[in-house]
């Protein structure tokens, strides 16, 4: 009896224990399921673990493929496995999740080992649950103690539940790549592209294993290991990294012990929106961008977001030549900034401009303290105290071409110290496309913001408007380049039914030379178009623009594509009107470009972030000129470089630009020097600069300083130099402008116009000629 009942009792304990074991499995299943069905908390839809959604940045690509910058909410730029290197692989692996390869998004191994040694012997997070935390936020902890406890819990099974979900739709591969492309890193990096590129400047194929040691270190506490600021303790973790690798036979002991016995070293690149190459250009784009994206909604509706849809803008912009632009601008600049500096120690140019004649009215001295008033009120001085404030000296640092400089000025000195910065635009273009190869607005985007080759920046041009009335001179009134004009002062009439005028203007020349004076005319005073145009003489260009109607004059230039409003008045021979750099540059791809006028543009293509084409953007060109004109403005403006005289020489003598590289161009200077100018190109590229001062009346009180030649050419020259010299580039020095077929029915030899001073070859004497 007692035997037959022990054995029903043990026969009713085997069958509870059965009873609580399929209990417990179906209760766990119910309560996973319940899980799934968001009974702790919301869950991912079945769409969003498809296509899980995190913050891209949009990326600029450069024509030669690479990163110019980025627009983002998070700097985070994805990755696919093949980019990966092997030892990143191995160092993640190593330290997060040995048996990543075993698990189905649970280690109940690595759970079983956790909850035994409470944590002791290593956590039981693997990569998946990580990365189910990453895409979907499961952490999301309460105040209270208790809170965070049950919090706790209640995520970590969701986290189990989506890890189980990701695994059974992600190849092992695609969990890994999606999972180094969503960790957060210190800096506004995310993701491990970015981490690789803010930390090491490398994309992370080229990560060697020291370094990708160093960013899986990050992931356990990324500001406790950043390297940047804390480099002992991410070289520590770096050790254990590489430790771990060792441990799990990744590396050998001597490897180990080599790499650990290293330095750690960065290569920090800082994610601004702010630094970087081309930082003007890249704010263009943006803005460009914004109407681009509100006008060409997706197919479902939405609008694109430039900030977090991870688009891939490629862009028409040279990496390696944009370097060489910023370089040239910084080389020649720096130089002539602190000439600039010693041309006005001691002085105001503010105020002596005020007591210039010919802007007796205008009380800038005045306006600029107003100005400066207004915007200390509006940073919180007291209207009453405002004026002792801006002559009260302090401390600060201010930026110089040196660098910060630590000073003591008041702030409207300050103020004055910054606007006396000569600023520049430069743009360069592929003149047959119109495609722009690079682009500098400014001299520093984060102290001077103004672009100044933004189509809506407008500076007068001064004699770069000259070779538009030449064109026409010869196309429509049948004109050579030897046809002589008399070097003589020109007016127009008040009342003239051609030039409706108010009062009569008379052109003068720059120097003051008539006549047979002049080194460019003959003995009887007279001088050819093409001395006229390679010497910059105003009364040359003054006589053929009175020999035009204004209407055909407006008319030409804007088929050159200059949208800016030019009045009709006789002036505008002398380059009077405001046009921007972008339109300038575009007018001029006309000469180089067999007539045809290129519109400038800066974008080829833009792809979402999964590759797919979006739009593409296509050149745009319209013909403006007839092929033989356009080849003798060439060759005219060929002269204007390479013949004695000519306002550009100093691109053959100062600057070595050899004489087998084909050069045309022209110098621009405005009145006072307030604006410098050249226009150049070669048979390959053509690029523009203008140099001058925020406020027109603070400017160089000397030609020889001031003129286009000296302020802007060099910027030019220095550039062109660089890039011929660039192999990488495979521009020819050798590549020729081309001639039109047919025959030009003109001739370019006026040696017979016994002219009597075209030797002059004296750079200090040179002029743009431009204003009395």
């Amino acid at each position: 009896m007692t035997v037959n009942k022990e054995k029903k009792t043990f026969k009713k304990h085997i069958f509870l224990l059965w009873v609580l074991f399929f209990a417990g499995i179906f209760f766990g299943v119910i309560f996973f399921f319940g899980v799934s069905k968001a009974l702790l908390g919301e869950m991912p839809t079945f769409e969003q673990l498809e296509n899980p959604n995190s913050f891209l940045a949009t990326e600029v690509i450069s024509e030669d493929g690479k990163i110019l910058g980025k627009y983002y909410k998070q700097n985070r730029s994805n990755v696919r496995f093949d980019e990966l290197p092997q030892n990143i692989k191995d160092a993640l692996v190593a330290t997060e999740d040995s048996r990543f390869e075993k698990h189905s998004g649970i280690d109940l191994r690595a759970l079983a080992r956790a909850v035994f040694f409470l944590g002791g012997k290593g956590g039981a997070s693997t990569i998946s649950q990580q990365l189910a935390k990453n895409l979907f936020r499961t952490r999301n902890y309460k105040k209270t103690a208790i809170g965070k406890i049950s919090n706790t819990i209640s995520s970590k099974l969701q986290e189990w539940v989506i890890a189980v979900q990701l695994e059974k739709r992600y190849t092992k591969e695609e969990i890994f790549t999606m999972y180094l492309n969503t960790v957060e890193f210190s800096d506004n990096a995310f993701g491990i592209k970015s981490a690789a590129r803010t930390y090491f400047n490398k994309l992370p194929i080229d990560l060697n294993t020291e370094e990708s040691a160093v960013l899986v270190g990050m992931l356990k506490a990324p500001w406790k290991y950043n390297p940047r600021v804390h480099n002992e303790k991410s070289k520590e973790r770096r050790d254990v990294v590489l430790f771990q690798m060792n441990n799990y036979g990744y590396l050998s002991n001597e490897i180990k012990d080599s790499l650990q016995a290293l330095d750690l070293i960065i290569d920090f690149q800082k994610g601004s929106h702010t630094e970087g190459l081309a930082p003007y250009f890249r704010e263009n784009l943006r803005l460009e961008l914004k109407r681009w994206a509100k006008n060409n909604p997706k197919p479902d509706g939405t609008l694109w977001d430039i900030y977090g849809d991870g688009l891939k803008i490629y862009t028409t912009i040279n990496y390696t030549m944009q370097e060489h632009a910023e370089a040239a601008v910084e080389e020649h600049l720096s130089k002539m900034q602190a000439l600039f500096f010693k041309k006005w120690k001691g002085r105001n140019p503010w105020k002596e401009f005020e007591e210039e004649p010919w802007k007796k009215h205008a009380k800038v001295w005045t306006k600029l303290q107003n100005d400066a008033k207004k915007t200390f009120i509006s940073r919180g001085v007291k209207e009453k105290n405002v004026e002792k404030y801006m002559i009260t000296k302090k401390k600060m640092r201010v930026w110089s071409w040196d660098g910060m400089v630590d000073t003591t000025m008041s702030p409207i000195d300050s103020i004055m110290y910054y606007r006396m910065f000569l600023q520049t635009g430069f743009m360069a273009v592929d003149q047959h496309t119109g495609t722009i190869k690079a682009w500098v607005g400014g001299i520093n985007y984060s102290h001077f913001q103004y672009d100044h080759v933004n189509i809506n920046t407008k500076r007068q041009v001064g004699s770069t408007f000259k070779p538009f009335i030449y064109t026409l001179a010869i196309k429509e009134k049948g004109y050579s380049p030897c046809f002589k004009i008399p070097n003589e002062q020109v007016t127009f009439e008040k009342g003239d039914p051609i030039w409706p005028i108010p009062e009569a203007w008379t052109a003068k020349n720059a120097g003051g030379e008539y006549g047979s004076k002049h080194s460019l005319a003959d003995e009887n005073g007279m001088m050819t178009i093409k001395n006229g145009l390679k010497g910059s003489v105003n009364v040359i260009a003054a006589y053929l623009m009175h020999e035009l109607n204004p209407t055909l004059v407006l008319d030409f230039v804007k088929k050159l594509g200059i949208t800016s409003n030019i009045p009709p008045v006789p002036s505008i021979a002398l380059g009077t009107p405001d046009i921007s750099l972008t339109e300038l540059v575009g007018a001029y791809t006309t000469f180089s470009n067999n007539g045809y006028q290129s519109k400038p543009f800066f974008i080829t293509r833009i792809e979402d972030n999964h590759g797919n084409l979006i739009t593409s953007f296509e050149p745009e060109q319209t013909e403006a000129l007839d092929k033989h004109t356009a080849y003798i403005m060439t060759q005219l403006l060929r002269n204007v470089v390479d013949k004695p005289g000519g306002t550009a020489r100093r691109i053959r003598f100062k600057y070595d630009l050899p004489m087998s590289l084909e050069i045309a161009g022209k110098t621009g200077t405005t009145q006072n020097n307030s604006d410098g100018w050249f226009m150049g190109y070669t048979p390959d590229l053509l690029a523009g600069t203008w140099v001058g001062c925020e406020d027109r009346y603070v400017h160089f009180r000397r030609t020889a300083n001031g003129q286009g030649a000296s302020t802007a050419l060099p910027i030019w020259a220095k550039f062109m130099k660089k890039v011929y010299s660039d192999t990488t580039l495979n521009y020819n020095i050798k590549s020729r402008f081309s001639k039109p077929p047919g025959e030009i029915a003109v001739t370019f030899d006026c040696s017979d116009a016994n002219i009597i001073g075209d030797t002059h070859d004296d750079p200090s004497d040179e002029s743009d000629g431009d204003w009395e």
